[in-house]
């Protein structure tokens, strides 16, 4: 098997075992909180994006992978990483949802573009080393909390308790 069609399948069963994954336990939880519980686990998740640096960890990628693709993809993350911990610490003030909004565009947006300079480059599966996993393994994880971020955002924070005083009675 050619080995872009088996990073191409390791991404799409990454995104398709996490989503049901996401689907089965995790939203069912989060959808019953309020929103700044509900995005909590979320934004702590991608306080982990500072393992992005490692596209610029000689020995962890390969010397070929180009450093127009590494620098701007390790360094998108760690902002990410950053403003997901601001966010994170922000939650319960005025600007909590101003502050998850902008992590949210800016992660996904940084995602979107990493899938798309990784294209622009061709890069090889082995050109990204170790980093390999971070691809195929946690960032389908990341844009499906992405998504789930968006869909708290835009929900009714009041919708939650008039559903919870519907269940009660």
């Amino acid at each position: 098997m050619p080995i872009p069609l088996v990073f191409g399948i390791n991404v799409l069963m990454g995104l398709l075992v996490w989503s049901i994954a996401v689907a089965l336990y995790l939203w069912p939880v989060l959808r019953r909180l309020p929103r700044a519980d509900a995005l909590r686990p979320l934004l702590l998740l991608h306080s982990f994006r500072f393992m992005g640096l490692a596209f610029i960890v000689p020995g962890v990628v390969s010397p070929d992978l180009p450093a127009t693709f590494a620098r701007p993809d390790a360094y998108g993350d760690l902002i990410a990483a950053i403003l997901a911990l601001i966010a994170l610490a922000a939650l319960r003030t005025r600007a909590g949802n101003a502050f998850v909004w902008v992590f949210g565009v800016w992660g996904s947006l940084d995602l979107i573009n990493a899938f798309y300079q990784g294209g622009r480059h061709a890069l090889a599966p082995g050109q990204l080393g170790a980093t390999y996993f971070i691809v195929t393994f946690f960032v389908p994880l990341l844009l499906i909390t992405h998504a789930l971020v968006f869909r708290l955002l835009l929900r009714r924070d009041d919708a939650v308790a008039a559903r919870d005083r519907r269940l009660a009675a």
